[in-house]
């Protein structure tokens, strides 16, 4: 174990999961050839649902509406939102960090639907030792207020937190913060992450 790095902060989408096909393709039976802005303008607008503000739903409904597609929020969200594909190598990994002695934990953006969702039926609540979720921190990375929150959930100092995101930007918040940061997805394939987690002394 690392004299430093005590902790991994792992994130879901792109690290730990997948979506098959990707965002567009799967709303396209519904939304066609608008399904590009419509997954862009959704992003974009679900940020108070990602902060725990406003339900998921009532955001989605909405946007459908302003679309004019004819489908039921809740339908497409069970059509798309948790067409989730666990990445068996990164699971892989939580598991012989953890065997290594490591706390490894959880730094998702999720509201609060597709985040139940991964904590009970994707079975992350077993998983990781401590998960943050954006919508129980009220806060999303890559705001600073973000990794703050985690650290306070996690109990430890930022030295002793290493966080893994495909996101440079959230990568570069949390250096910013204090804790060490790896910008990684796992299209890379796992022997890359494994070489920059052994950059921080990290290794399983």
């Amino acid at each position: 174990m690392s004299d430093t790095v005590r902790h991994v902060l792992l994130d879901a989408d792109g690290v730990l999961q997948d979506l098959p096909g990707g965002w567009v393709e799967r709303v396209e039976p519904w939304l066609g050839e608008r399904a590009e802005e419509f997954i862009l303008e959704s992003w974009r607008l679900e940020l108070p649902a990602l902060r725990g503000e406003e339900d998921f739903f009532e955001h989605l409904t909405r946007h459908l509406a302003a679309y004019d597609a004819e489908v039921d929020a809740r339908d497409l969200f069970a059509a798309v939102w948790t067409s989730i594909e666990l990445v068996p190598s990164s699971i892989a990994l939580v598991h012989q960090l953890r065997a290594a002695g490591y706390g490894v934990h959880l730094g998702t953006n999720q509201e609060r639907h597709r985040g139940t969702y991964m904590a009970t039926e994707l079975g992350f609540d077993e998983l990781f030792d401590v998960s943050c979720y954006s919508w129980q921190l009220g806060a999303v990375k890559p705001e600073a207020a973000y990794f703050e929150r985690a650290l306070e959930r996690i109990g430890a100092p930022a030295p002793e937190v290493l966080f893994v995101d495909d996101r440079l930007d959230n990568v570069e918040s949390a250096r910013s913060v204090g804790l060490a940061g790896v910008h990684w997805t796992f299209t890379e394939g796992r022997p890359a992450l494994e070489e920059r987690l052994a950059e921080h002394g990290v290794h399983v």
